[in-house]
């Protein structure tokens, strides 16, 4: 059943787009909504049984290597919160986004899904890797989808090579666990130990921080609001940017084995809580704002994890989902009504009344107000921020503080009152409108986490402790969201909020308070360094090897003779070749002398010898042949003086 819940969308997702292709244009709409909502809706069902059974199951790949799958108590939640969010995601998709390449987009919204449920479910560092590049795999497509625009591939490209740099801290931990443990299974890693352990939790933080777009990473996410809308509200809320703060809750047991692993975490996400609340607070981009929002609200999240309470972090991470998916529908239609991501060309209250009252449920629920659910794992996660130091509290809360002043300022420039008039703009369809009033309403509905009673049933539920809060962190917490939003509607009376980050200091300071800029400084300091070094590679390294050279040819000119100097003096090379010549020529013409010279003597020596030996062997033939007379009584006389020296030799030798 597990497997069901991930390659279920991972395999309707690239049929569905398959079979776009042959339904007519005017039904295609209907038919992308019914066949992916038809596919998220089962899903979600496979999502629910999974999340009760709490299966675990591995799968076999032969060589030792295997796909673990083991779903816990916070597991489970999430994999039904994943197809529940897309769901809707996909029913305002087909209706609000462009018809050309609506099949691929569908497509890759509902395979979206079978990847990360593979992160969710995953037991072990393999399973996971591969969900992890999927998502980053299939995140890049879905923001490219509009990549006629020149700039958009590249923007696309910039936050899928910036996740990437984070996924090598996978690879790294990966290695790690192998070395140390010999398994890469979560159950294996709670065995590591000495320089492994904190490899392996070095590398999961780096990658988490990476996905969830923390401190230096958080600009990634200004690149991928090249997408569509829907993308985004997908990408941000329950995928992709999720995958990182749920690893860390997911692997809390092992990553808290590490006395660093809690402080790092907190610095990190307490860090871009503030500063993405910072950002978010002077962005006029509609969409930015939002994308700086949500490394803020995972900033929390990281922090919660850090403080010890994934508990608190998954719960906040289940009401973000919820209310941003929200937001980012309710940007995307005032975007194509305006026909501008401008804040201050909105102020669509009037016009739009029922979106405007959707938008402002995900606005209060950002601003943690309550009684929404939202409220009450922000309070949370102040609460893990006290059980850990009372001034953590008190920095929490501060960024809850720029939330609500962030989320005020969005509402009142997007679906604020209607100035100067009714203006003659376009509507949302009725699919628009409904996906976004069911994900208003189930921001409400999670305001039944606010009974009391609550946070047992939640601790029970993600079978893991909460943090007890204290009177003063919840009263100082309320107190800064009132002051956020307070200041925001003054702002608005002087008509001062739509101004914020236009110009000057605060315009750069929205830019991620000017990492950008500091990074294409550092790149172009690199190439100045890089240009430098190679001309002092042209004037000083060459220069010494142009004057060896120059010895080199002196020396030669000295060894020829007075004759050298009369050789061509420009260039090295015209003045070596005729030094070496004259060697080589010269050794030829001495091997050629002792050729001549010896080729004499052996003519004289070998030619003798062979005419010698020839000349005595005719000598004797002819000698030989005189005695061949063919006379008896001559034979006889040679037979008695050969008989004869027979004698005298053996009585001498004798």
């Amino acid at each position: 059943m597990t497997w069901m819940l991930v390659l279920l969308p991972l395999l309707a997702g690239p049929l569905t787009w398959w079979a776009s292709g042959r339904v007519a244009e005017d039904r295609r709409r209907v038919f992308l909504a019914s066949v992916g909502g038809t596919t998220l809706v089962v899903t979600t069902a496979v999502g629910v049984a999974v999340a009760v059974q709490r299966p675990s199951s591995v799968a076999e790949l032969g060589e030792g290597w295997r796909l673990v799958h083991d779903v816990t108590p916070l597991a489970g939640i999430v994999a039904v919160l994943v197809p529940v969010v897309a769901l809707l995601v996909v029913v305002y998709a087909a209706a609000h986004e462009q018809a050309r390449g609506l099949g691929r987009l569908i497509g890759g919204l509902v395979a979206f899904v079978g990847a990360m449920e593979l992160i969710v479910v995953a037991g072990d560092l393999l399973t996971l890797l591969i969900g992890w590049e999927l998502v980053g795999a299939v995140s890049w497509g879905l923001i490219a989808q509009d990549w006629r625009d020149p700039t958009v591939p590249r923007q696309a490209a910039h936050a899928f090579n910036a996740t990437r740099l984070g996924d090598l801290g996978l690879f790294v931990a990966a290695g790690a666990a192998l070395a140390g443990v010999g398994t890469l299974d979560y159950d294996g890693l709670g065995t590591l130990s000495g320089g492994e352990l904190h490899v392996v939790v070095a590398g999961v933080i780096l990658a988490a921080t990476a996905k969830s777009a923390q401190g230096p990473f958080a600009p990634w996410l200004f690149s991928a609001m090249a997408g569509p809308s829907s993308v985004s509200a997908l990408l941000h809320s329950a995928t992709m940017v999720a995958a990182g703060a749920y690893l860390l809750a997911r692997l809390h047991p092992v990553l808290d084995r590490a006395d660093w692993f809690g402080p790092t975490t907190i610095g990190i996400g307490l860090a871009t809580a503030l500063a993405g609340g910072a950002v978010a607070a002077l962005q006029t981009h509609t969409k930015k704002l939002l994308a700086a929002s949500t490394s803020a609200q995972y900033g929390l999240m990281f922090v919660a994890v850090g403080g010890g309470f994934p508990a608190a972090a998954t719960a906040h991470l289940v009401t973000h989902a919820v209310f941003k998916s929200l937001l980012f529908l309710v940007a995307g239609i005032a975007i194509v009504v305006t026909g501008s991501a401008t804040l201050g060309r909105h102020r669509l209250g009037s016009h739009l009344p029922i979106v405007a009252g959707a938008s402002l449920v995900g606005a209060l629920a950002l601003a943690a107000v309550p009684p929404l659910g939202a409220a009450w794992t922000k309070e949370e996660v102040v609460a893990a921020g006290g059980h850990h130091a009372p001034w953590l509290a008190v920095a929490v809360a501060i960024a809850g503080g720029l939330s609500a002043l962030y989320a005020a300022r969005f509402h009142l420039l997007s679906y604020g009152p209607t100035q100067g008039g009714l203006r003659d703009l376009g509507r949302p369809s009725r699919s628009e409108r409904g996906a976004v009033v069911a994900l208003a309403a189930a921001s409400i509905g999670l305001g039944v986490l606010l009974i009391p009673g609550s946070a047992e049933a939640v601790s029970d539920l993600f079978d893991a402790p909460l943090p007890p809060g204290e009177p003063w962190e919840l009263a100082l917490s309320l107190l800064l969201v009132a002051a956020g939003m307070w200041t925001a509607a003054v702002a608005d009376r002087r008509d001062r909020l739509g101004s914020l980050g236009m110009t000057g200091a605060t315009s750069q300071a929205a830019d991620w308070l000017g990492l950008p800029t500091l990074t294409r400084r550092a790149v172009d300091g690199a190439l100045r360094l890089a240009a430098a070094a190679a001309r002092f590679d042209d004037r000083i390294v060459d220069a010494g090897v142009r004057v060896a050279a120059a010895v080199g040819v002196g020396l030669s000119w000295l060894l020829a003779g007075p004759g050298a100097w009369n050789l061509p003096r420009k260039g090295v090379r015209r003045g070596v070749e005729p030094s070496v010549d004259r060697v080589v020529h010269g050794a030829a013409a001495a091997v050629r002398w002792l050729a001549d010279r010896a080729s004499v003597l052996i003519e004289l020596v070998v030619d003798g010898v062979v005419e010698g030996t020839a000349t005595g062997v005719g000598v004797a033939g002819r000698d030989l042949r005189r005695l061949q007379t063919g006379q008896v009584h001559h034979y006889y006389v040679l037979i008695v003086v050969g008989l004869g020296l027979l004698v005298a030799v053996a009585a001498i030798w004798r």
